[in-house]
């Protein structure tokens, strides 16, 4: 696996099932995996650069998909998860990842807030803010 995971803290099973989530997506991210993308993001999805720039769940998978985006590996740091009503959650933590983004290669650490919802028990990342 190319996600590593920073934590000094305890998580409930909830938070860990919002962790696993945001593993897998950053997994497939790192795969090009079209079809793990399209199953952990709402159809909704955004996507908040570090620029500003903001991408649609399409946008962003065919930066991934064209190699205008490219991830090697990932480190999830110190994340904190509130699940509230059992069917949302906030996922906030510094995530650096090893990249190659429009063609700069470089290691960025990334000021993470994404928001998920649960469907039918399963996890959704529906937008991801830098």
């Amino acid at each position: 696996m190319d996600v590593s995971v920073i934590l000094n803290s305890k998580l409930d099973d909830s938070q860990m099932e919002v962790l696993e989530r945001f593993k897998q997506f950053q997994q497939a991210m790192i795969d090009k995996d079209e079809s793990s993308l399209n199953d952990i993001m709402d159809d909704s999805y955004t996507l908040t650069h570090m620029s500003g720039k903001v991408q649609t769940k399409q946008e962003y998978i065919e930066d991934i998909l064209n190699g205008v985006l490219n991830y090697y590996h990932s480190t999830i740091i110190e994340p904190t998860i509130i699940v509230t009503e059992d069917m949302y959650a906030k996922f906030t933590a510094d995530v650096e990842l090893d990249a190659k983004v429009y063609g700069i290669k470089g290691n960025w650490t990334l000021d993470t807030d994404v928001t998920m919802k649960k469907i039918e028990d399963v996890w959704y990342l529906s937008k991801w803010d830098n």
